[in-house]
């Protein structure tokens, strides 16, 4: 688990965090470690200053490079069902982005390792994690679909861009009693949750989402 430490400025008051922790349990997040995770991360500095007031809204926004940051519900929904109440040691995320849902994990499990394909993206994230100092975010420039098989299993997977078919890799690499959550499809995407037991893997659907795809390689 991290301890962030940041400056709060004015429009990032403690008042607008605490509106979208009201929102969130209002949309039927109940995981309290989740909860506390989203209020702790100051998610103003993962976006551009321009739109930095707009931080605390549900909503996506732009991060460059074709790419958004999630909306706080789907950030909050995704670690909830992955998460489902346990302790959680080492985690993989496959696509790390402005490196905001990486500060959140960091606040529910010992360990996350998290990949991202597109270098400037990848950069500014370890730079933004660094000036808040969370030390349990292990970022790696590579492709995302490969996960990173030399730090696996992983007592849980989450992927912020959405596949046509869920990556064999990543299944692999699913600790059993594990759970994977990820958006699949192209035009109609939808989240998915693969939960891992000494019989197999099992998949269920849950509800509409929209994520930018995932893509092979790295830029």
């Amino acid at each position: 688990m991290n301890s962030l430490r940041h400056n709060g400025i004015g429009m990032t008051s403690q008042r607008t965090r605490t509106r979208m922790i009201e929102r969130l349990r209002e949309q039927g997040i109940r995981d309290e470690l989740v909860l506390a995770a989203m209020n702790a991360v100051p998610r103003h500095m993962f976006v551009e200053e321009a739109i930095s007031h707009l931080a605390y809204d549900d909503k996506s926004l732009p991060i460059g490079y074709a790419q958004t940051i999630s909306q706080p519900y789907i950030v909050a929904k995704m670690i909830e069902i992955m998460r489902n109440g346990k302790q959680l040691n080492r985690i993989l995320e496959v696509g790390t982005g402005c490196g905001y849902q990486a500060a959140v994990l960091a606040q529910v499990a010992r360990e996350v390792y998290s990949v991202e394909r597109i270098l400037p993206l990848h950069e500014r994230a370890v730079l933004t994690l660094k000036e808040l100092q969370v030390h349990n975010v292990k970022s790696s420039y590579a492709d995302g679909g490969l996960g990173l098989p030399e730090k696996a299993p992983f007592d849980g997977i989450i992927m912020a861009a959405a596949a046509t078919h869920i990556p064999q890799a990543l299944l692999d690499q699913l600790a059993v009693g594990g759970r994977m959550v990820l958006p699949l499809g192209a035009q109609e995407q939808t989240l998915h949750m693969i939960e891992r037991d000494e019989q197999g893997y099992r998949e269920s659907k849950l509800e509409a989402v929209k994520f930018v795809p995932l893509l092979m390689g790295r830029a």
